[in-house]
């Protein structure tokens, strides 16, 4: 879960270069980077399904392989931006299948009475590597002999570690389960206050730390500088989202409103950012930004395991990691908004949302106590 999680991340800084070198525009670069929550929404509709019956190693273990093929399909993707797209997407797909079923993986050889450490390991490795890839892919691109290259070879050693450790873990799923391959089904009885409380929190997972770890930089960071700044900034924002989660836990019920106040403080400072061209703001705003995600994951799951029945927890933990992950196309979203009506104003009716976001979110759970 770590090695493939540091693979996603390490073209986030890189994306600065690569502006440079297939003359993107700022839509173009944050339509690369938002192509990998579709394919990864799309490999988690199927992918706890078929892991029910053909069992977890079946997936987990030849899409972290494919994990490795897709960092080496990057290096002549400098070039290409059909590869930069091919190899995005292919990122999303090997994350969705890798995630969810490592995670039920993992539980399951925990047993029923170390679950919950099994979730938090699981939930630390995956934002561990999240958080250190920008910071790693960075440093080597500003300062190492191949910016465009180095940084994926270097994920594809740290991988082979992992698929020498994975290979000794025993299959947990010995009858195989039948049924429909594609699901993403809610509960009746859960549908209200999923759509009322926990859509709008999933989508802060990763819409506010993706803002501060891809487009901020963009908007930013001058050309051909700041590479090493700008994946400081990628993993500090997520580095600050692991740190969240896990401290939201102490204030689980008000950690959506909380994350959502976050997320406006952070976005804030952002357009304060591109404002005056400071790169300095790009910090603090980039830590309130993840913090805002992490609280959002906090107070998801544990509404989530509130809410949903025994029998159908999978199935709205996964529709509340779908809509988490769509949030990573909220900056492209933004923009196209900054391409249509100019950068500073699209950036600043955004703040609407989270602020918007966390009065209702308050108004909801107060509500239903």
């Amino acid at each position: 879960m770590f090695t493939v999680a540091l693979g996603t991340n390490i073209p986030t800084p890189l994306l600065l270069v690569y502006r440079r070198t297939l003359d993107l525009s700022d839509a173009d670069v944050t339509a690369v980077f938002g192509c990998y929550a579709i394919g990864l929404i799309a490999a988690l509709t199927l992918s706890g399904p078929a892991s029910d019956r053909f069992g977890r190693r079946a997936l987990v273990l030849p899409f972290a392989v494919l994990a490795g093929l897709v960092s080496l399909l990057f290096l002549p993707a400098v070039d290409h931006l059909p590869l930069l797209y091919t190899g995005r997407l292919l990122q999303g797909v090997v994350s969705g299948v890798v995630f969810s079923v490592a995670n039920a993986w993992l539980q399951e050889l925990a047993g029923p009475d170390g679950q919950q450490s099994a979730a938090t390991r699981g939930a630390v490795s995956t934002s561990l590597g999240f958080a250190v890839a920008p910071a790693m892919s960075g440093l080597l691109a500003q300062y190492g002999p191949a910016p465009t290259t180095l940084p994926y070879l270097v994920h594809v050693a740290v991988l082979v570690v992992g698929l020498g450790a994975l290979a000794t873990v025993p299959e947990t799923v010995q009858a195989r389960h039948g049924g429909k391959l594609m699901t993403l089904g809610l509960p009746p009885e859960a549908r209200r206050p999923f759509w009322a409380v926990l859509a709008p929190t999933a989508v802060g997972v990763f819409a506010f730390p993706t803002i501060a770890a891809t487009l901020l930089p963009l908007l930013v960071v001058p050309d051909g500088v700041g590479v090493a700044y700008a994946g400081l900034v990628a993993g500090l924002a997520l580095g600050a989202s692991a740190v969240a989660a896990r401290l939201g836990r102490r204030a689980a019920r008000g950690a959506a409103p909380l994350g959502m106040v976050l997320a406006a403080a952070g976005h804030a400072l952002g357009v304060a950012a591109i404002v005056t061209g400071s790169e300095a703001l790009l910090l603090p705003s980039a830590a309130l930004l993840g913090g805002a995600g992490g609280l959002c994951l906090t107070a998801g799951l544990t509404l989530t395991a509130r809410l949903a029945p025994p029998q159908a927890r999978g199935a709205m933990n996964s529709a509340f990691y779908a809509f988490a992950y769509a949030g990573f196309g909220t900056p492209l979203l933004l923009a196209w908004l900054g391409s249509t009506f100019g950068t500073v104003p699209a950036m600043t009716a955004f703040l609407a949302v989270p602020v918007a976001l966390a009065g209702w979110l308050w108004l909801e759970l107060r509500r239903r106590g």
